[in-house]
């Protein structure tokens, strides 16, 4: 009975620090910006996975598959020789006006985050103009506990965020409110 109540004791005592040695845990963020543009007239520019000109962060975007599953781009961001992100396209819906897609290779200098997946979608607004969403899931750049400032939660969340708001802002100067 006595050696029962030593393991019981020493399984409380180890418990809560079990709690403190996780690792990270998946984030989410959901962007979203209603447009004056019908959804087809937006769709005309955002919905070919190829081409990402519409957004001031890419330089260019090269690729291969065009908008079916498993499509592949390299989005060169800044200038001709500047950082790049590889992506795979994992769902595409013209019908719905929406796709979803996965980083595959990034530097996260560039963007702190590992396992990222992303999907984009546009629907109709009551006024005839087009709700724009763009929700993204992925882990910190740095998949430890104690990560260093550039790449923990805080820093990913807002690298991905400022990606997406500098994709919608020039949407919505393009588009209009």
């Amino acid at each position: 009975m006595r050696i029962w109540r030593y393991l019981m004791l020493i399984v409380l005592a180890v418990l809560p620090s079990l709690a403190l040695a996780h690792g990270p845990t998946r984030q989410k963020t959901v962007l979203s910006v209603d447009v004056a543009a019908p959804p087809a007239e937006v769709w005309a520019v955002i919905g070919n996975f190829h081409d990402m000109s519409w957004h001031p962060l890419v330089f260019s975007t090269t690729g291969e598959g065009g908008n079916a599953v498993d499509a592949k781009r390299l989005l060169t961001l800044g200038a001709a020789d500047g950082p790049t992100i590889a992506e795979v396209l994992t769902k595409y819906s013209a019908e719905k006006m929406s796709y979803s897609y996965m980083i595959e290779a990034v530097d996260v200098a560039v963007l702190p985050v590992t396992n990222y997946s992303s999907h984009l979608t546009l629907t109709p607004t009551a006024a005839g103009g087009t709700h724009i969403e763009w929700k993204g899931a992925f882990y910190r750049g740095y998949p430890n506990n104690d990560p260093p400032e550039n790449l923990n939660d805080a820093a990913a969340i807002a690298a991905v965020n400022g990606v997406y708001q500098a994709g919608l802002d020039a949407l919505v100067a393009r588009f209009g409110q």
